[in-house]
């Protein structure tokens, strides 16, 4: 057998105790279940595992992350425009006759859409199968993207935007729900790594697009930010296609055959959590949807991303216009100072990724030291009288810590969904509200804000990041006992792969979860070491 026995060294380890008394007594059918697959792990090497883990790797982090580089550009694309030939007559706003406070709901249209339509489209996910709704997404996205290019007022740039919101709502709640029937909990943060450290790489190209794009101003007859629309348009469009041909479905998928065997198809799935979604689970389950609705901790979960969506997408909103009004570089190399907090943002992502593989501490609490230095930085960028270089240290690293933070939220997140359903219905309907501060958030920057350059605004997303870290911690509270055992195994999952084995013990317990605290205070009887 592959696990490993328990040892002193590593905290809760010792948990059997616990699990005899907080656990209800097995079935003969289940402990024949149990030991079948207890056996059928055990069969694997650690080197067995490598190899099966990097045939998936392939298939997904890569792609997974320019899909988001592309969601990501496609919808930042929008702040960037709008300084492109500021102050000419080429310019956005002059062209559309928009004045900036009509322009900043270009932005919150786009997330009204996002938000209605993200629900429905996560749930018909299972039934239309990953592969062919994601390559639906993009491509629909990218042909309205490059509709853009061609409005000629506001209520055409509003309709263009409320359109691309709702193309693109379901991408990601969809990665991540199918991504949690390939991954463990313990190690989803990987592919999470994936996702945002190339998505911040986004801010690099965006900005260096947008460089580009601006010495095009006039070609053809079009306007910069008509090209910067067009360009990213066909080019979302043309990659389409790689998401049909590259991206899998499931690991049992009649498609998943042609590159993985059936024993691996098998391996895939049993390594998994017990909440996990499989293959075999039905299209649409009403019982895991009216589950998941009475679960407060998706409420707590809501709360948190909202809270900090609020103030990230605030910051991430004016980024352009605040490096542009710093005066350090004229137009358009105004583009290039975009480009430190991006790649201040991929170096700290690659990090956490790393340093959550390690299970040194549980994922909300390193939630929450990341919390406390995004709540710093946001403080800062209200404070009047600061000097230039300040004000940008302080956009620089506020928009580090705001992205790091998913990292570890997401692979946090994944630790209470259960089943396909509530798994794809929790995660549509916490992003869609979680999403609510997009659409709110350029509203801070109406001119009415501007007489103190914005620091009533960025006080207010101060107050937002701050009642995130208290939501954090709540819900941290609410999920204690699984996070803990999730550290544990992770830690004993470490261990067998020391060994050159494959771990088979006990894993989480998600449907029954162990007790690790009494009250707030950590048990400390002699089952936990």
């Amino acid at each position: 057998m592959a696990s490993s026995a328990p040892s002193k060294d590593i905290e809760i380890e010792g948990a059997k105790d616990d699990m005899e008394t907080t656990n209800a007594p097995d079935t003969s059918s289940e402990v024949s279940h149990t030991n079948s697959k207890t056996e059928f792990l055990s069969s694997f090497t650690h080197e067995e595992n490598k190899a099966i883990m990097r045939k998936v790797d392939r298939r997904f982090l890569l792609l997974i992350g320019l899909m988001y580089v592309l969601k990501n550009i496609d919808y930042q694309n929008a702040a960037s425009a709008k300084v492109l030939q500021v102050g000419k007559s080429s310019n956005i706003m002059t062209e559309l006759h928009m004045t900036a406070d009509q322009y900043n709901w270009v932005q919150s249209i786009y997330f009204i859409a996002y938000i209605i339509f993200e629900v429905p489209s996560n749930m018909v996910l299972k039934k239309m199968t990953p592969r062919n709704w994601q390559t639906r997404i993009m491509l629909s996205w990218g042909i309205v993207l490059a509709c853009h290019s061609a409005v000629r007022n506001a209520g055409g740039l509003y309709t263009a935007r409320f359109f691309l919101g709702a193309m693109e709502a379901g991408m990601f709640p969809g990665l991540m729900a199918q991504l949690c029937g390939w991954y463990r909990s313990d190690e989803i943060g990987k592919p999470v790594m994936w996702m945002f450290g190339l998505q911040n790489t986004s801010g690099i190209f965006g900005s260096l697009i947008a460089y580009g794009v601006s010495y095009m101003n006039g070609l053809g007859g079009l306007s910069a930010w008509r090209w910067l629309y067009l360009l990213e348009g066909i080019f979302t469009i043309l990659f389409s296609a790689a998401i049909y041909i590259w991206l899998p479905d499931y690991p049992k998928s009649p498609r998943s055959s042609k590159w993985l065997t059936p024993r691996e198809q098998e391996y895939l799935e049993a390594r998994l959590s017990e909440n996990a979604p499989l293959t075999a689970d039905a299209a649409f389950d009403k019982k895991e949807v009216i589950t998941s609705l009475w679960d407060i901790r998706n409420y707590s979960f809501m709360l948190s991303q909202f809270l900090v969506n609020f103030a990230g997408y605030a910051l991430s909103w004016q980024l352009p216009t605040v490096t542009t009004s710093l005066g350090y570089a004229g137009l358009p190399r105004n583009q290039l100072l975009n480009i430190p907090p991006a790649a201040a943002t991929v170096l700290s992502i690659i990090f956490a990724g790393w340093f959550l593989k390690q299970a040194y501490i549980t994922r909300p609490a390193f939630i929450i030291i990341i919390m406390i230095c995004a709540f710093t930085f946001f403080i800062l960028l209200a404070v009047p009288g600061l000097s230039n270089a300040t004000v940008y240290i302080s956009v620089v690293l506020g928009t580090t810590f705001y992205s790091v933070y998913f990292i570890p939220f997401w692979a946090w997140r994944t630790s209470s969904l259960k089943g396909t359903t509530g798994t794809a219905f929790s995660l549509g309907f916490q992003n869609c509200v979680g999403q609510v501060g997009g659409i709110i958030a350029p509203q801070l920057f109406q001119a009415k804000y501007k007489y103190n350059g914005y620091k009533t605004s960025f006080a207010i997303c101060a107050g937002a990041m701050g009642l995130g870290l208290v939501a954090n911690c709540w819900t941290w509270y609410l999920t204690r006992d699984v996070e803990w055992d999730v550290r544990r195994v992770r830690r004993l999952r470490r261990r067998a792969e020391k060994e050159g084995k494959v771990f088979a013990g006990e894993d989480v317990k998600f449907h029954q979860e162990r007790q690790f605290y009494k009250g707030l205070a950590k048990r400390t009887d002699d089952a936990v070491v």
